[in-house]
C-alpha cells in the first residue's frame, strides 16, 4: 500500500519523540503540549506508552512533529 500523501509514512512515533526532545527539551515539549508524560518526570518509555493509548495525544505530538520539521527546512 502507498502512502505517497502520509508525510509520518515510515517515522516511528519513538523517532518522532526523540525528534521533538532533541528540538525543543522535555521543558519546553511540555509547555507546548501540556500533558503529564512531558511535564512529570518525563522519559522516552513512558511517553511513548502513554501516547500509544492516548489518540488525540498522539495526534497533537505528530502535528507538533509536522510543524517543526517545516520550520527546520526553512533554515
Amino acid at each position: 500500500m502507498n502512502q505517497a500523501n502520509n508525510p509520518l509514512h515510515g517515522i516511528t512515533l519513538e523517532n518522532i519523540v526523540l525528534k521533538l526532545v532533541e528540538y525543543y527539551g522535555w521543558e519546553e515539549l511540555g509547555k507546548r503540549i501540556n500533558i503529564a508524560c512531558f511535564n512529570n518526570n518525563p522519559g522516552v518509555k513512558s511517553s511513548l506508552k502513554f501516547l500509544r493509548k492516548t489518540p488525540w495525544a498522539r495526534l497533537k505530538v505528530e502535528n507538533l512533529y509536522l510543524q517543526t520539521n517545516d520550520l527546520s527546512s526553512q533554515k
